[in-house]
């Protein structure tokens, strides 16, 4: 064996297996990201599903229960308007975010003066938005003697407790989520930059006007980008908590109004500590924003396009 093959060979088996020189390595660095994985999700993730078959009150050991969480399910009218509730709200924020952030995104595509302030302000909303103390600025400009209807005095109209009546109550919510359009307004904006000038030029030429332009190149290069957002909006929307607790102040008020499902979930979990239902609710959703994202990827196919096709 010469000399060059003796170092090949020595190279090798520094590299080589899995606890060899260089792969020992790299386990060490990846060791945080290894344990956070089995400590903080596969393991928590193990714990709820045996959680979902027993009875749990947080003070007592779980006792088994079968399939009696399950059950609890078919029977339980707050599940079921929970989940009505929360697919309304979702119906109703996707869209007007999408419509609202991309109007605003093409009028700053134009290149007007100030454009990374008003990028700024407009984006400011949806760093805010999530918090404890926006919520409850919320609740206090749609309360009986809040801002709003402060205002409308001004010209003699007597506003109600906007998050007091369950036919307003919900719509206050939906309003602070599409007040956080900035994220996705950015992203669109992103996107119209891609949008290559060549093809407004050749549309233009053939007598396109402004309207079919925005329809028949805007829109179509624009599908993956509003895939995206629409993906990002139905997952967030299913796991909606802190702008209902606020402004329901944890009870999912007036009348249920504002019983989205994860306030419900953490009804059941924290404040009547019944962990194994609970345990259960939480699968339900995880498999349900699953399946609706499975959906959408698969519907995708049929309207998404992109530039290689």
């Amino acid at each position: 064996m010469t000399a060059d093959s003796r170092l090949v060979t020595a190279g090798r088996r520094r590299k080589g297996g899995f606890f060899g020189r260089d792969g020992g390595v790299a386990y060490i660095f990846l060791a945080p990201w290894l344990i956070g994985l089995v400590g903080i999700t596969l393991g928590p993730l193990v714990a709820s599903l045996i959680l979902s078959f027993t009875h749990y009150d947080l003070f007592n050991n779980p006792t088994w229960f079968g399939l009696g969480n399950y059950h609890q399910l078919l029977v339980d009218p707050n599940f079921l308007q929970s989940l009505d509730l929360t697919f309304t709200y979702v119906i109703v924020t996707i869209p007007s975010i999408l419509v609202l952030s991309l109007a605003l995104a093409i009028v700053l595509d134009r290149g007007m003066r100030g454009l990374g302030l008003y990028r700024a302000l407009f984006y400011l909303p949806s760093l805010l938005g999530g918090s404890v103390a926006i919520a409850v600025l919320w609740r206090q400009v749609f309360g009986a003697n809040g801002m709003l209807n402060q205002i409308l005095l001004l010209v003699n109209i007597h506003g109600p407790s906007w998050i007091g009546q369950p036919s307003t109550a919900m719509y206050t919510l939906v309003l602070l989520n599409v007040w956080q359009f900035g994220a996705t307004m950015i992203i669109f904006l992103a996107g119209l930059r891609q949008i290559p000038k060549a093809l407004y030029e050749a549309a233009e030429v053939d007598g396109a006007t402004r309207l079919r332009r925005f329809w028949h190149v805007t829109v179509p290069m624009l599908t993956p980008v509003i895939f995206f957002n629409a993906v990002l909006g139905l997952i967030r929307g299913f796991q909606v908590f802190t702008s209902a607790y606020v402004v329901s102040g944890g009870s999912g008020g007036p009348a249920g109004s504002t019983l989205l499902y994860a306030l419900y979930l953490y009804q059941q979990g924290f404040t009547d500590y019944n962990m194994g239902y609970a345990a259960v609710l939480a699968w339900v959703l995880l498999v349900l924003v699953a399946a609706l994202t499975g959906l959408m990827f698969l519907s995708a196919k049929l309207w998404v396009f992109y530039g290689d096709q």
